[in-house]
């Protein structure tokens, strides 16, 4: 038996690795519960600003209530998983846009002149910027980004890596400021009044350190793809005629990019007048009870964040649509239906991926493993007696650790902020620059813990372009990402120390220091 057979054999099949975890979780929740482990911090009460005791303990799933909680949650659980949904109706929108050649003629216009390392640095510079629509980028990127390198005869592969390492290693730094940010920030000044009742942090006071820690972030990445990560992937085979070929730009396509660019406009323009608030029957999709703007478009009850997966879809289907008419690529309504299913041809190891991953994210949150882990690092902080770089070298490690089991930034700022914000402040640094460590910290782990609801859509299109027969298993989709995790983890880490040091603003009017 030759070596690649052994290691075939030996080689955990992903669904196999999330069965694998799953259990591993509900032994430790056994274990754990059994030897009473515990981890108790204070929070701030929202009321009366005063600390309260808060004991976190882990619930076992190593039971008969345990094994009869995860049967009767899975269905539900799996219905609701939020990248199920969010994944198939966008892929509805690709496979038309697919299908009916728009993505080959407009990926080749505009990838044809250009050089595979500013192509790279574009698309690497929009993941990171597209933090600022949420966990919706994850489903969007990632197979565009595939079938832009196909496209421009690249292995897929790399495109989806690359994409992923973009979107998770930018996930906490946005130069608009978000409804993450927001939130963050109601919990960063709730823990400031503890101190000083009158603080207030502005939605700018973060823009400069972010603006130049995207363009050193997206060099970064494009560096790492195009200097070391191409020559480590296998060879994508591409058939003779995919290779030979070319798009060329005829009347019918023509018309097609005419008549979708115009579809598109109409469309876009109507969308923009309902998130405009203050105009003549505007502002239809926001939630006008909120005080951001933000908040007006993300919170739970704005049309424009219940219904954006939705808004995306139907915008990408017109302009598929419009593109098939006028390129006459699409003749009839059966071609425009079967044309919408294009994309989910295949789906079904993607749907059992999802489905195991959705159990051991379950069954995780459930154990209260995670919260437990947070709750003892924020302790740490609050018995330590670093200052200056020291203090922010330590939160930033915590902060990388603690995403591993918690990737939720708001949850994990709930339990660390009460702690983290008043020793920072007793400190001398600023609680903006305390959240700004807080999301540089979590930048350089999110890629890389199962935990996070959309590293399955990665591992399952990752296995959707794989060639070879041997399955790409979760620690290959893991190691691919630990070059820019390690490079990321260095360069952010250096921009917070440079900044502490020569004390530079990190936003408007704003210092690291008080």
């Amino acid at each position: 038996m030759n070596v690649n057979k052994i290691k075939e054999k030996l080689t955990l099949h992903p669904i196999m690795s999330l069965l694998m975890m799953i259990g591993i979780t509900i032994v430790l929740s056994g274990i754990m519960s059994i030897l009473g482990i515990q981890a108790t911090s204070r929070r701030i009460s929202t009321t009366s600003l005063e600390y309260n005791t808060y004991i976190a303990e882990v619930t076992s799933l190593f039971s008969f209530s345990g094994l009869k909680y995860i049967f009767t949650s899975t269905i539900s659980n799996f219905m609701s998983f939020a990248p199920l949904s969010s994944f198939i109706i966008i892929l509805i929108g690709i496979g038309i846009m697919q299908k009916s050649g728009f993505l080959k003629v407009a990926f080749t216009l505009l990838t044809k002149n250009a050089k595979k390392v500013n192509v790279t640095f574009v698309l690497v510079l929009i993941c990171i910027l597209l933090g600022m629509i949420g966990d919706l980028s994850f489903i969007i990127m990632l197979p565009l980004s595939a079938i832009l390198f196909e496209t421009g005869k690249r292995n897929p592969t790399l495109g989806i890596i690359t994409s992923f390492a973009g979107l998770t290693c930018g996930y906490g730094i946005n130069i608009i400021f978000t409804s993450i940010d927001s939130s963050l920030v109601s919990l960063t000044t709730l823990a400031s009044h503890v101190l000083d009742v009158n603080y207030v942090i502005e939605t700018t006071s973060f823009l400069l350190i972010m603006l130049v820690a995207v363009l050193l972030l997206a060099f970064l990445i494009t560096r790492i793809t195009e200097k070391y990560l191409v020559y480590k992937l296998d060879k994508y085979e591409f058939t003779e005629e995919e290779l030979e070929e070319e798009v060329t730009l005829d009347k019918k396509q023509k018309k097609g990019l005419a008549l979708a660019f115009l579809a598109f406009c109409v469309y876009f323009l109507i969308f923009l007048y309902n998130i405009i608030p203050g105009l003549p029957f505007s502002g239809k999709f926001l939630d006008n009870s909120q005080v951001f703007y933000i908040d007006k478009l993300f919170s739970y009850n704005s049309f424009f964040s219940s219904g954006f997966v939705f808004i995306i879809t139907f915008g990408m289907i017109i302009i598929g649509f419009f593109y098939g008419i006028g390129a006459r690529t699409i003749k009839n309504h059966h071609e425009l239906c079967d044309d919408l299913g294009h994309s989910l041809d295949g789906i079904g190891r993607i749907l059992v991926l999802i489905l195991f991953a959705s159990i051991l994210i379950n069954v995780f949150k459930y154990t209260n493993i995670g919260t437990v882990i947070v709750t003892f690092l924020s302790t740490l902080v609050n018995n330590t007696t670093f200052t200056a770089i020291p203090l922010i070298i330590l939160l930033f490690i915590i902060s990388a650790v603690s995403t591993i089991f918690v990737p939720s930034s708001v949850q994990r700022w709930s339990i660390l902020s009460g702690v983290v914000v008043p020793v920072f402040m007793n400190a001398g640094l600023s609680p903006e620059f305390t959240q700004v460590i807080f999301r540089f910290g979590e930048c350089t782990t999110l890629g890389i813990t199962p935990l996070f609801a959309y590293f399955v859509i990665y591992l399952a299109l990752l296995e959707k372009y794989n060639q070879k027969k041997q399955p790409v298993n979760f620690l290959k989709a893991v190691k691919y990402q630990v070059p820019y995790i390690a490079m990321t983890f260095a360069l952010l880490l250096t921009i917070l120390i440079v900044w502490y040091i020569v004390g530079l603003p990190i936003g408007i009017g704003v210092f690291p220091t008080l």
